[in-house]
């Protein structure tokens, strides 16, 4: 699927997931470790980056940072490269060591600010790189223990997390340190992902159900926040979800998609979904890819999937495939009209 925008301004607040390549290891000992928090910290403190949470998990980590004078995307990039060089230096590897683009979730601060903090700092624990909460209160490599301890990191927002909970700072740590307990037997991950209204709609459920009755609610994965807070964002970054949620509203699918150009072609519709090598399949395969991306918002993976063809060769149809709609006039309009 072709890249879409990061999504940033002044004050965001964002959650931000990277992993390594294929899954592997990002962080093999304190070394690496301290050596990504220095780097973190100086580029934080450089950029006025306000940093919330924080957790290194061996193969990935997560920061909820808010943008300062530099974009995050900025932030990020020096952050990265920087720690793969040396990463790569000191343990004698080549190539890339993170996983494609990282994860970047613009989320609504009022209403998951705490509830993110929380999710972050316990991620540790649920990886089992401690056992208990109260092995995770001596945990360096996360933001949790420096909320508790004493001396806090010059470049984490101690005192704004804590003033949350209560004025006296003693209360607010206790209160605080329920708030991550209350939270141990409970996943969640699911809530926390992005994707505009599924939190306020009631949950998956609820969406599948909509779905089923035919409503269709405007989400964007970038996004983590209400109805009114993703067309908020949307509007002053000068996107819309407006045409995707018409058409899905319309019940106009892949499965629809894929037929009706089936027909379109005249050509046998099973074998849009095969790897053949035929010059008008593969056309009329590419156009499927590029509609079902640009303008029913599925991802590139899940019509590789559909399609047998490898993520890389989907994007590069949706890529190419714009020319070759716009050439010979077709319209995906009128192509479902058959």
């Amino acid at each position: 699927m072709p890249r879409q925008a990061r999504i940033d301004a002044p004050g965001a607040l964002h959650h931000i997931i990277c992993r390594g390549i294929e899954r592997r290891t990002i962080f093999q000992d304190d070394v690496d470790r301290d050596d990504f928090v220095h780097r973190l910290s100086t580029v934080l403190l450089e950029t006025d980056t306000r940093c919330y949470a924080w957790a290194l998990i061996p193969n990935h980590f997560h920061l909820l940072l808010k943008t300062g004078t530099a974009p995050i995307a900025a932030v990020m990039h020096k952050l990265l490269t920087g720690y793969a060089v040396r990463y790569n230096r000191r343990h004698g590897r080549h190539g890339h060591l993170f996983q494609n683009r990282y994860k970047s979730i613009l989320c609504q601060e009022d209403t998951y600010l705490l509830q993110l903090i929380r999710y972050i700092h316990l991620n540790p624990l649920r990886a089992t790189l401690v056992n208990t909460l109260e092995e995770l209160d001596d945990y360096k490599y996360c933001g949790h223990s420096f909320l508790l301890n004493s001396k806090p990191l010059p470049w984490q927002e101690t005192n704004e997390v804590l003033e949350h909970f209560a004025k006296n700072s003693v209360v607010a740590k206790q209160k605080y340190r329920r708030h991550l307990s209350d939270a141990l037997n409970c996943d969640e991950s699911s809530d926390l992902s992005g994707g505009g209204l599924v939190r306020s709609s009631g949950g998956w459920e609820q969406i599948k159900q909509q779905r089923d009755d035919g409503i269709f609610l405007r989400s964007d994965e970038r996004i983590l926040g209400d109805s009114e807070f993703v067309e908020s964002v949307l509007a002053s970054s000068g996107e819309s979800l407006k045409p995707t949620a018409d058409y899905h509203s319309r019940g106009i699918d892949f499965s629809r998609l894929s037929t009706s150009l089936a027909a379109y072609f005249e050509v046998d519709s099973s074998e849009l979904l095969t790897a053949s090598k035929k010059t008008e399949i593969v056309k009329v395969r590419s156009l499927l890819c590029f509609w079902s991306v640009r303008k029913l918002g599925m991802t590139a993976t899940s019509v590789a999937a559909l399609v047998h063809m490898t993520q890389p060769a989907v994007s590069r149809s949706v890529e190419r495939d714009r020319l070759l709609a716009v050439n010979l006039e077709l319209d995906l309009e009128n192509i479902i009209k058959v």
